[in-house]
């Protein structure tokens, strides 16, 4: 995969003097215990770096400071072992540009009832730091993540985890530079938007680039190193000619392969990690990229079809939020297509006309070549596979005019009634939370898209804590939903982003 930083996270904690230099020792040597343990957990997709207790203001902002140069530093982890006065920590906090937890925890996890004291009392007062802490920061209106819980319980670590694919989200949203091929499809109204409000909200560069100057970067790739990707996708994927002529076969499959070269190599010299196409502007392009596309999904690249920017760049962000993820089950570009309206059965086909990721493939990954109606070019090859069942978040990312709006429906994967052998395109099969029913017409409330970015590995949670980073309009569609709150949520919601 196209991979992120090997990132870091800072482990603060905080204190003060009044007890004297005993206390003291005793908060940094549980401060170093617990982050020497969290990082032996192995439930941390990252490492966790200890650093000496914030005492002063002057410590507390040069600390900060330094995790802002720090490139490897996706943020820090704040703890008050001891009561902190939470005025010592405003400088500090007014300088700091990264993610935040606040991890309200505290080193014993049971009351010592048999020997407890006041000096015990005096050095462990979590619950009373760490509401100091807690104040000040809702008081400066700081965005954070707040966890509690005893820090060797393994839910709150995987909390932890949780929001450290988070972070690295909110640290990578700001690298995240598109390669636009042409324009959007015509008079299409959910994949426009406004790319300067994108890059001051999210970071991301949206650049368009005219087809043919691509076209000249595919028609660059030699013969011998298309042969070679060739090969290696007939050693790794089933090839089904289903009655084509085989060398004609494999000769659309190779222009697939050097449209896969060509547009890696030109998305490398220019420093871009997402991509969008759109059929009806291909220039010298002589197949739509489909094979192409997925494969370079696959590699960690986001995409959008019909110049669907937002969802290309949703799709990266995904990709490098789930790095790291243990037995991870994939992240792709997908498209709303048709429903199952039996009752018992009811769900949502979803496909696109060539570009699913095969991240989210389960069983065996076939290569087809079937004719496309669209674009005027010859039958492209392309990837056909079936996804895995599970639970799931399909995201879309609006521009509502006065700003934008994330919404994040949580989905049931899960396998057709029977298959589909004149279907030559990968496909899921979901069922949106609560249900299709409610599920669609809150789906079609909030505005959301046709074109969805869909993972695994992602929560709701996960991505509305992005939403909060990134300072926009989140909504959530899931087994708590009504149409009635959902309603209500969306009045409150255009008064307060208005």
């Amino acid at each position: 995969m196209k991979q992120a930083k090997k990132y870091k996270f800072w482990f603060a904690t905080g204190s003060q003097d009044l007890y004297g230099d005993e206390c003291l020792a005793k908060v940094a040597e549980h401060s170093r215990i617990i982050v020497n343990r969290l990082n032996e957990s192995g439930v941390l997709p990252y490492e966790v770096v200890w650093k000496p207790t914030m005492i002063t203001n002057e410590v507390i902002r040069r600390t900060f400071n330094e995790a802002n140069a720090d490139e490897e530093c996706a943020g820090v982890i704040t703890w008050m072992h001891t009561f902190s006065p939470a005025k010592s920590w405003i400088l500090g906090l007014q300088e700091f540009r990264k993610p935040l937890l606040h991890l309200h925890t505290q080193f014993n996890e049971e009351i010592p009832y048999d020997t407890i004291d006041m000096d015990f009392m005096n050095e462990n007062q979590s619950a009373h730091g760490d509401r100091e802490f807690g104040h000040i920061v809702t008081r400066m209106g700081i965005e954070r993540k707040i966890i509690v819980g005893h820090w060797n319980d393994r839910a709150v670590q995987e909390k932890i985890a949780s929001w450290m694919h988070t972070a690295v989200g909110i640290m990578e949203s700001s690298h995240i530079r598109v390669m636009r091929i042409a324009d959007n499809m015509r008079n299409v109204a959910v994949t426009e938007g406004d790319k300067v409000e994108a890059q001051i909200k999210f970071g991301w560069e949206i650049d368009a680039y005219p087809v043919n100057e691509i076209a000249e970067a595919v028609q660059a790739v030699s013969q011998s190193d298309t042969n070679a990707l060739v090969d290696e996708y007939y050693d790794k994927y089933q090839i089904l000619p289903e009655g084509r002529d085989e060398t004609e076969f494999r000769r659309h499959v190779a222009v697939q392969a050097q449209i896969e070269l060509g547009f890696e190599r030109f998305l490398e010299e220019k420093n871009y990690q997402a991509i969008v196409t759109h059929f009806g502007d291909l220039g010298a392009l002589t197949q739509l990229p489909g094979l192409a596309i997925q494969r370079l999904m696959e590699k960690g690249y986001g995409f959008g079809a019909e110049g669907d920017w937002k969802t290309a760049a949703l799709v990266r962000l995904m990709k490098i939020m789930t790095q790291n993820t243990p037995n991870a089950k994939g992240t792709s570009f997908m498209e709303d297509y048709t429903y199952n309206l039996v009752p018992g059965k009811e769900g949502i086909l979803e496909a696109h006309m060539l570009e699913v990721c095969p991240t989210i493939a389960d069983g065996p990954v076939s290569i087809k070549v079937n004719p496309l109606s669209m674009g005027e070019r010859e039958d492209p090859a392309r990837l056909v596979f079936t996804a895995k069942e599970g639970s799931g978040i399909a995201a879309s990312l609006v521009d509502l005019g006065n700003r934008f709006r994330l919404i994040v429906n949580a989905v049931d994967c899960k396998k057709t009634e029977k298959p589909m052998p004149k279907l030559p395109v990968a496909t899921a099969f979901w069922t949106p939370q609560p249900n299709l029913v409610t599920g669609a017409e809150a789906w079609i409330l909030a505005g959301g898209a046709h074109h969805t970015a869909f993972t695994y590995d992602l929560t709701a949670e996960q991505l509305a804590d992005w939403g909060a980073a990134m300072g926009i309009e989140t909504v959530i569609i899931d087994n708590d939903t009504t149409i009635r709150n959902l309603k209500n949520e969306l009045r409150w919601n255009s008064v307060y982003y208005r």
